[in-house]
């Protein structure tokens, strides 16, 4: 596996594999990586020639009370793991190549409408910082395609609508969430938990199938939302959302439509803030 620490580097060897005609698939990661990770250099393997796997830790997609500063970086664990995956080039740029007047100065892109609700209302410019970055890395690699996991959904939805608004020759694919043995959908963040913490978490999938099966069903979705809500917060979470949307666009479940939705859920186990979503089709 080659390794390029900066945007000439990388250039330089995504114009080789140009000049070849490859198909060229990219992986935009903030490290510390995992099982759900390494599944999506599979799925790239599977539809293009070459992958380029990024790894950088975004600071503009941080809240001044976030975990910027103590998030896990574990680049020399991740480049092994990411060339025995198969991936060709790593990108681990320093945050002067990603910005090169500094995060505070840089230009920011916003993706309008997806992005208020939710993640959105509970950490004001995420997804500006989401954006920009991602935007940064689809412009300095090219690839013809990108891929993103379904656990971080409201983010997808944003990468996809800033790729078809802004008409780039982009594929977004994306992988369904990679879980543990016990339903917790695999994160960097998991290793913050206890392990007494690490069992609790896996209600949260518990409770999304609940929440599925309700729906199902024919509960009505207040209802629905409404005993999820409680039912984690008699398991010791600090609940910041339990919703049921639609799924294309995370408009607020039209009344008695079962088809087409998707439960999703942000809560807070000790010091630990984790999400999850769970697709439902009735």
């Amino acid at each position: 596996m080659q390794r390029a620490d900066s945007v000439s580097e990388l250039r330089a060897t995504v114009a080789e594999w140009r000049r070849a005609g490859l198909r060229v698939g990219l992986v935009p990661t903030m490290g510390n990586l995992h099982a759900g990770h390494f599944s999506l250099v599979s799925a790239a393997r599977e539809c293009c020639d070459r992958v380029v796997a990024s790894v950088f830790v975004n600071p503009t997609q941080f809240g001044p009370n976030e975990d910027f500063s103590r998030y896990p970086r574990t680049l020399d664990a991740d480049a092994q793991g990411l060339a025995g995956q198969g991936c060709d080039l790593l990108f681990a740029p320093a945050v002067e190549a990603m910005y090169p007047f500094g995060p505070g100065a840089a230009t920011q892109v916003e993706v309008k409408g997806v992005t208020e609700t939710l993640e959105g209302a509970f950490r004001p410019g995420h997804f500006a910082g989401v954006a920009t970055v991602v935007l940064r890395l689809l412009n300095l690699v090219q690839p013809d395609v990108a891929l993103f996991g379904r656990k971080d959904y409201q983010q997808l939805l944003t990468i996809r609508r800033l790729v078809t608004d802004l008409g780039l020759p982009i594929t977004i694919v994306d992988v369904p969430t990679v879980r543990e043995a016990s339903g917790l959908a695999m994160s960097s963040r998991n290793q913050y938990l206890g392990a007494d913490e690490r069992e609790q978490a896996a209600l949260i999938y518990a409770t999304l199938q609940r929440m599925r099966a309700g729906i199902v069903d024919g509960e009505p979705v207040e209802a629905v939302e409404r005993a999820a809500t409680v039912a984690l917060e008699a398991a010791g979470f600090r609940v910041d959302y339990v919703a049921v949307r639609q799924a294309d666009d995370l408009a607020p479940a039209v009344a008695g439509r079962r088809e087409g939705l998707i439960g999703l859920i942000a809560a807070r186990l000790g010091t630990t803030r984790l999400i999850d979503n769970l697709a439902i089709d009735g």
